[in-house]
């Protein structure tokens, strides 16, 4: 069982031999793609399983990095959860290959994001799962994983991640935010008609890139871009600076913790007229308990989950946690699944060894494995049988900057009551 992170450093080592464990989905994946004698040499319809028995006894390392605390503790918790879903799910397999998992706590803040990182390298973990915001990705890449050669699939959005020098070592399973101005820049125009809209953004390179690729994407007019401090206790001169030209529509890009004081603000302090465009932090089904106002003039949009084995994965979160999933949570299942696929498909605990499968794990030519057979997967991948991972979120085609291809949106909402209401979906692809 994976517990809970009590103290700074946990690791979790995982080894079962419980073949009804697996669940259908896993019993027929490693019935019809191994054979059933699982002696490496092929299965039944001929195919080569190249590296042999002698990488399927081995022990996969991969760490996890995400926001337990902070900003972003309250996404983060489930986010982390998602992240070590794969792991539980070899847990309870019929195979003999383990995982070694070790789990830190960025605390939504740069440093301590960093001394999580180097923790995971120091311990010799040659793959790293996250994190969720963009700014502690940018510092984990430059200050620890690229100079290690340890590979890293972040949950990261914001384009500028897209540019980073990192030697083919930084993937990510979200897509760029450039999608998601996309579609929040046709929702400012077919919901809210908006003409004109003005930005408050968080004042680092996540607010900053949505705000730039949301004023690129919008066919109208962007009045003022504003910038704001994620510490400040109040943000009513920012509301008014970005308010000052009477906008159509006001783009909120925020965290919850931050998202919800400047609502507070802005239905004390305004007219609370103005149509207000959320992020993914304003969708928050607690947020009409912790803001006292009528939100039905809040549309935003956020992503979700819409790959082949999203319903598995749904159920399965479900069952292990007892609760729904949230956003992110496909992305974190995804970029833990993707680095161990790698790492099988590898061999050998090495980052870059690790890096160079990445992609190779994703071909489109491969036998098709998803959340509902990652195990049977994992044994085809360390047998060298050509695999294709078909994820969660999206399907997991990797560019050559390391980004996911396309991605899927949901608007969402607020009632009369305060409640979340999800809309239509948004496609968006290159």
């Amino acid at each position: 069982m994976i517990c809970e992170n009590t103290a700074p450093m946990v690791q979790q080592v995982y080894r079962r031999h419980f073949i009804s464990a697996i669940g259908a989905g896993g019993a027929v994946g490693l019935a019809g793609c191994l054979g059933d004698d699982n002696d490496g040499s092929g299965d039944e319809n001929g195919t080569e399983t190249g590296n042999g028995d002698e990488n399927l006894d081995r022990t996969l390392r991969v760490g996890v990095v995400q926001p337990q605390t902070g900003a972003l503790g309250a996404v983060g918790q489930p986010v982390t959860d998602a992240a070590r879903l794969p792991v539980r799910q070899i847990e309870r397999a019929d195979t003999s290959l383990s995982v070694d998992l070790q789990t830190e706590d960025t605390q939504t803040e740069p440093q301590a994001a960093i001394s999580a990182a180097q923790g995971l390298v120091d311990a010799g973990y040659p793959a790293i799962s996250g994190p969720l915001s963009t700014a502690t990705t940018l510092q984990i890449v430059e200050n620890v994983t690229v100079p290690n050669e340890v590979v890293q699939c972040t949950l990261g959005t914001a384009p500028v991640i897209s540019a980073v020098e990192d030697n083919d070592f930084l993937f990510r399973t979200s897509t760029s935010d450039e999608f998601m101005s996309r579609a929040i820049a046709q929702v400012a125009t077919e919901k809210a008609q908006a003409e004109t809209v003005s930005t408050l953004t968080i004042n680092d390179a996540y607010g900053q890139s949505l705000a730039e690729a949301f004023a690129e994407a919008f066919e109208g007019e962007v009045l003022d871009q504003v910038a704001f401090d994620p510490e400040e206790t109040s943000y009513t001169s920012q509301l008014s600076e970005a308010l000052s030209d009477d906008p159509d529509a006001l783009y909120v890009v925020a965290f919850t913790e931050n998202g919800i004081q400047i609502l507070r603000d802005f239905y004390a302090d305004f007219d609370g007229e103005t149509q207000i465009l959320g992020s993914a932090g304003l969708r928050n089904p607690e947020l009409g308990d912790n803001v006292d106002a009528d939100l039905t003039n809040i549309t935003g949009v956020d992503t979700i989950g819409a790959g082949p084995s999203v319903d598995y994965f749904t159920d399965l979160y479900e069952d292990e946690y007892d609760r729904e999933t949230t956003q992110f949570t496909w992305q974190a299942y995804d970029a833990t699944a993707v680095l161990l696929l790698a790492n099988a498909a590898a061999g050998e605990n090495d980052g870059a060894s690790v890096r160079d499968q990445m992609r190779e794990v994703a071909s489109p030519n491969g036998e098709s494995v998803g959340a509902e057979n990652l195990v049977a997967g994992l044994e085809m991948a360390a047998s060298g049988t050509e695999i294709t991972y078909q994820g969660v979120a999206t399907d997991v085609v990797f560019d050559e900057n390391g980004d996911i291809e396309s991605g899927s949106y949901v608007t969402y909402s607020y009632d009369e009551s305060g409640a979340l209401q999800l809309g239509e979906r948004i496609d968006i692809g290159e």
